[in-house]
């Protein structure tokens, strides 16, 4: 049977460090799916589309990896792509307690669904998607945490579009 991995996540925009978590997972399940989320309480710096553009573009070169958008609970996603599995990254103990949580309350809704958490090599673990969007604000480096084709996509963004 087939192991289908759900890597969910907001990904605004996706660094080097979720990048990462998506090659080890790769070398542990058949197929990836990294999932999008809409999250519009979070105020994406990015739209969904531009989102799911920059993390096409960065896992094109990768095999069995796929790249969906979603605005529904994510076990229900899961079932949809016939995933069993949802990829959590854990970067320092102080995501640990809010992704058991997430994982637990994931397993009371589908007991059928697991959870798998995965940490980044540690020359990504301090890198968050706020930490770039801060950067991006101020017009710093980010080549160093973000995929080249990332990086790309946003240098060639009108500037209006960061604000």
């Amino acid at each position: 049977m087939k192991k289908i991995a759900l890597y969910p996540g907001s990904f605004d925009p996706i660094t080097n460090g979720h990048f990462d978590i998506i090659e080890r997972a790769l070398g542990l399940f058949d197929e990836v799916i990294v999932a999008v989320a809409l999250s519009e309480d979070k105020k994406p710096m990015f739209t969904l589309q531009e989102r799911i553009e920059m993390t096409k573009e960065s896992v094109k070169d990768l095999n069995n990896v796929r790249v969906v958008g979603f605005d529904n609970l994510t076990v229900k996603l899961a079932k949809t792509h016939d995933a069993s599995i949802i990829i959590r990254g854990l970067r320092a103990v102080s995501d640990f307690e809010y992704e058991l949580q997430l994982g637990y309350l994931n397993n009371s809704l589908d007991d059928t669904i697991e959870t798998v958490y995965l940490m980044p090599k540690l020359k990504h673990a301090f890198i968050s998607s706020s930490i770039v969007r801060n950067l991006l604000k101020f017009n710093g480096k980010t080549e160093h945490l973000l995929p080249k084709e990332v990086q790309k996509i946003i240098g060639s963004m009108n500037s209006c579009t960061l604000q």
